[in-house]
């Protein structure tokens, strides 16, 4: 395997790794927090705030990448005074981690909704009931039994992360070693004559990802659905 890839497909790889392993792991807070709101409960702008978490499903990824490119570059709004503080996103890997990261947040939030909508809210009213405050009845209740379709959301979060493209290449570029994760080096290496076997080798190294990401996420989904049936 050390062979079979070389040095700029094995960088490639590790840093996709790295920007999928940093998109789940700043987006899964936010992810578990809406989810429950949009599951458990009722306010103004519910629907609204439900369309704005799929937004980045339905516009082009490079409509997403250049927002955020408006938002966070260093003459953004927000950018510029995170970059007075020593923060820059924009043509860094940490870009790339936000980029993947707002693009898998719809898929996490998705399953781990249906998860939370899965339990049975007896369940939580029965332990407010016995004086528990609703921190700790979602901490001991709700959060334990939507625990498979929390890591099932994870996983596909990461696969898409690791697939991400357009939103990623508008907002930090195609630099490598520092933003080439693994659809950017194919996006290169196609651009380039004779670079069509290594631009292959990260393909069948992203179908294998995206297959067990999947193959994953369904058997976590069943043992939810087997967990739910039984009880």
């Amino acid at each position: 395997m050390t062979d079979w890839l070389g040095p700029e497909e094995w960088r490639a790889v590790a840093l996709s790794l790295q920007v999928s392993f940093w998109a789940v792991l700043i987006s899964l807070p936010p992810g578990i927090f809406t989810a429950y709101a949009l599951a458990r409960w009722s306010f103004p702008g519910k629907q609204l705030l439900n369309g704005l978490v799929h937004l980045p499903l339905i516009l082009p990824p490079v409509v997403t990448g250049y927002l955020l490119l408006l938002t966070l570059g260093t003459r953004g709004p927000v950018g510029s005074i995170l970059s007075d503080w020593g923060i820059v996103f924009a043509f860094r890997w940490t870009g790339a981690a936000l980029a993947a990261g707002v693009m898998a947040f719809p898929l996490m939030v998705r399953a781990i909704r249906l998860s939370i909508e899965a339990i049975d809210p007896k369940l939580e009213q029965a332990s407010s009931t016995l004086g528990a405050s609703p921190p700790w009845v979602f901490l001991t209740v709700t959060l334990p039994m939507a625990l498979p379709g929390i890591i099932a959301g994870a996983i596909l979060a990461f696969a898409k992360a690791m697939g991400e493209f357009g939103a990623t290449i508008t907002f930090v570029s195609n630099i490598p070693g520092q933003t080439r994760t693994i659809p950017s080096a194919i996006y290169a290496f196609l651009q380039v004559p004779g670079g069509e076997a290594a631009a292959m080798k990260l393909v069948i190294v992203s179908v294998f990802v995206a297959m067990g990401a999947l193959l994953l996420s369904e058997m976590i989904g069943r043992r939810v659905a087997a967990r739910v049936g039984g009880a």
